[in-house]
């Protein structure tokens, strides 16, 4: 692929220009082949757009991978509460962590990591080879468009996009750019479960009839912030209007930012993305269904969050109907949370079986072997070295999280959907069909559309 040099990239995508960027000091390291370790210059220079709560849980991984060289971290927070159980995070707390590691790995003081307040400025550094896009899900899509384009590989976390349209557009984008990619769902990279949608896959509980997806209900208050839903001054060190980006206008208040965007449907989807990226997956894997969708959602139902800001659904029930008449069931529930399948032979879990011989059946090597994967983390970084196919590419993200989307759609609207999943397109419903995509601000919508493919 032809890299595009940083004027290039700047003239053509309106990338603002950025005062010079320093190129950080890469740790010392054997040579590899002597003692297994990596050379630095054989390192995969790797940033973090987004540093909270779940950035502070990947970059771990990633800090672990002697191949890697966490170099830049990006946040339009400086650092604050309101992440995890009420918990610190933003650009400065993932640095900390960043420069702790390498100068407790080395014995020596690291201070190198670089910490930015506009992802832009990190898709203009040449030595940056990969990125991690850990963002709420209205800012997934221009980041990843943008870094594709930049000649950058890519982890995305889940859900893939906040719609259709976007994710379509994202897949699209590192298809053409040739851009390895990962989408967070780690359930991919899980022996266990790779075992079970094997087992389904195999005919082990007979013709599939039913796929059941349970996700939590509610809206759990995360970050203990749910309760401050009066408009205040935005915090020192927190660019708010950054933060909103591409979606409308609001007043901020504690309750609407950090972990807890995941409540407002200008940002997320509630449960039903936030645990269907995880799951409803699972359920595409097992049905063999990657690269394709149901033809119709049906009998949706929902009760909606009575809060100040919050509207997210917290009770739900879906049914998604696929071409081969298998009907996926996605509702909430509060336990078992997770993925069945049901066949003419019996019923399967993760780690249950009716009847019992099902979960303990092997695997023959003549029959299907899913990809195989046990780190989401490595495997990713494994791809960018060998510039093969990722356990979870942009396709089968994109692909996994629009049952969720057309269940919200579904939902809002309390009407069935048929939806065509070749041409992306719900056939039955123009109202239903402008909820596909979302209006965005200026000038993020005309960036957005630049990168379009």
């Amino acid at each position: 692929m032809e890299k595009t040099n940083r004027r290039t990239f700047i003239k053509k995508y309106g990338v603002a220009a950025s005062a010079l960027i320093a190129v950080p000091i890469i740790i010392p390291a054997c040579s590899r082949g002597k003692d297994g370790h990596t050379a630095p210059s054989d390192r995969i220079n790797l940033a973090f757009i987004g540093a909270g709560n779940q950035a502070g849980n990947d970059v771990k991984n990633f800090l672990n991978d002697e191949r890697v060289q966490v170099t830049g971290v990006c946040d339009v927070n400086r650092l604050s509460s309101g992440y995890w159980e009420g918990k610190v995070a933003g650009r400065e707390f993932i640095k900390k962590v960043i420069d702790e590691t390498y100068s407790e790995k080395t014995g020596k003081k690291y201070d190198s990591c670089r910490m930015y307040t506009d992802f832009r400025e990190v898709l203009e550094r040449k030595d940056i080879d990969a990125v991690e896009v850990v963002v709420p899900d209205h800012w997934h899509s221009i980041p990843v468009l943008m870094a594709a384009a930049a000649g950058k590989d890519i982890y995305c976390q889940k859900p893939l996009a906040l719609t259709i349209p976007e994710g379509r557009a994202m897949s699209n984008a590192v298809k053409k750019y040739k851009t390895v990619f990962q989408t967070g769902s780690q359930r991919r990279s899980s022996q266990r479960f790779r075992k079970l949608c094997e087992l389904v896959r195999n005919g082990r509980v007979g013709e599939l009839k039913t796929v059941y997806v349970r996700l939590p209900s509610g809206t759990t208050d995360y970050g203990k912030t749910g309760h401050l839903t009066e408009t205040i001054p935005v915090p020192e060190g927190f660019d708010y209007k950054m933060w909103l980006g591409p979606a409308p206008d609001a007043p901020y208040c504690p309750a609407r930012t950090h972990v807890n965007f995941r409540w407002v449907l200008d940002y997320s989807g509630g449960q039903v993305t936030d645990w269907g990226g995880h799951f409803n997956d699972m359920a595409q894997w097992g049905m063999g269904t990657d690269d394709t969708g149901p033809i119709k959602v049906q009998n949706a139902r929902a009760t909606w969050a009575k809060h100040p800001i919050w509207n997210t659904a917290t009770e739900f029930y879906f049914e998604c109907i696929y071409k081969n008449g298998v009907k996926l069931i996605v509702e909430s529930a509060e336990s078992d949370i997770g993925v069945s399948f049901e066949g003419t032979e019996g019923r399967i879990w993760v780690n249950k079986s009716e009847p019992e011989n099902i979960i303990t059946s092997e695997i023959g090597k003549d029959e299907i072997h899913l990809y195989k994967s046990d780190d989401n983390f490595r495997n990713f970084i494994d791809c960018v070295i060998s510039r093969k196919q990722t356990a979870a590419p942009a396709e089968i993200g994109h692909r996994s999280i629009s049952t969720s989307h057309l269940g919200n759609i579904a939902m809002r609207l309390g009407m069935d959907l048929d939806w065509d999943p070749v041409n992306e397109h719900i056939t039955n419903s123009e109202e239903a069909n402008q909820m596909l995509t979302r209006k965005m601000r200026e000038p993020w919508a005309t960036m957005y559309n630049k990168f379009v493919v």
